[in-house]
């Protein structure tokens, strides 16, 4: 493969694509559940977002759809896009059979604008997002562009110190073993199966991810014109990143015996002016 840009996102997209129905499937994202009721979004982001009733909402690499289908349940108006036509398709179905009014768009971030038209009073994305994207400078100006003036945009994501840790099978301690700052090549990770079923069978062999601080984060949203109004942090996150991690009774995942020494998570809420 060619190693640019343009062929980091094919691979990844390949990969998207084939996780995509081991997703729909898995105990992970509990389909079924879903379909009796359930609502895929933890309290963190809806208690940081508020009330969505009556709300137009933008769900960026949306996946297959639930946490878009849950803001739905939840009152809003919901558009959600994603690079995976596989991820869409599930998507359209899964809205179709349950009667969830949603649209669905395939698209990548970065060029959004051509596919989709309008603008929104909230923007919306969440968990495992950010390293799969080049430029968040684009990603940030498509935030601003979709959102209507006085609209928010919300991010719940796993804290950019998180990723510099060997998350290899069998590590039972914090070892630095990624960079922290941007490098102009992404990170290439071997894959074993998915984060939602590690014995998945997987033909895509690796796939390519970004490193971005949390200056670039933010930075990228203010020069986008956008106005913070906090940036949270927490010792947990939504999934199990680290092996050696413990689930809570709460289902976030935290450091044994050292849950407050690192932020695992952060959240940020922002507005346009």
């Amino acid at each position: 493969m060619t190693k640019t840009v343009d062929g980091f996102k094919a691979a990844n997209l390949a990969l998207w694509d084939e996780w995509t129905s081991i997703h729909v499937r898995s105990k992970f994202y509990d389909v079924e559940g879903f379909k009796r009721g359930e609502v895929r979004l933890d309290s963190l982001e809806r208690e940081e977002l508020g009330d969505v009733t009556g709300k137009s909402l933008l769900h960026l690499q949306c996946h297959f759809g639930l946490g878009t289908l849950s803001w739905a349940r939840l009152g809003a108006t919901v558009t959600g896009a994603d690079f995976s036509a596989k991820s869409i398709e599930q998507a359209r179905a899964l809205a179709d059979e349950l009667g969830i009014p949603a649209h669905f768009v395939c698209s990548d971030v970065e060029s959004l604008p051509d596919n989709l038209s309008g603008q929104f009073d909230i923007v919306f994305t969440s968990y495992g997002v950010l390293p799969w994207l080049p430029d968040l400078k684009r990603w940030a100006e498509v935030i601003a562009h979709f959102l209507t003036p006085g609209g928010i945009f919300y991010i719940a994501e796993a804290h950019p110190i998180s990723y510099i840790f060997d998350d290899t099978e069998g590590v039972n301690d914090l070892v630095v073993k990624y960079p922290y700052f941007a490098r102009d090549e992404p990170i290439e990770w071997k894959i074993q199966g998915s984060y939602a079923d590690r014995g998945a069978h997987v033909a895509q062999p690796v796939s390519y991810e970004w490193m971005h601080t949390m200056a670039d984060i933010i930075n990228a949203l203010i020069g986008a014109g956008l106005q913070i109004e906090f940036l949270h942090e927490f010792p947990y996150v939504t999934w199990q990143q680290l092996p050696f991690m413990v689930e809570g009774s709460d289902g976030y995942w935290r450091l044994p015996d050292r849950e407050a020494s690192l932020p695992l998570l952060f959240s940020i809420r922002a507005r346009k002016a």
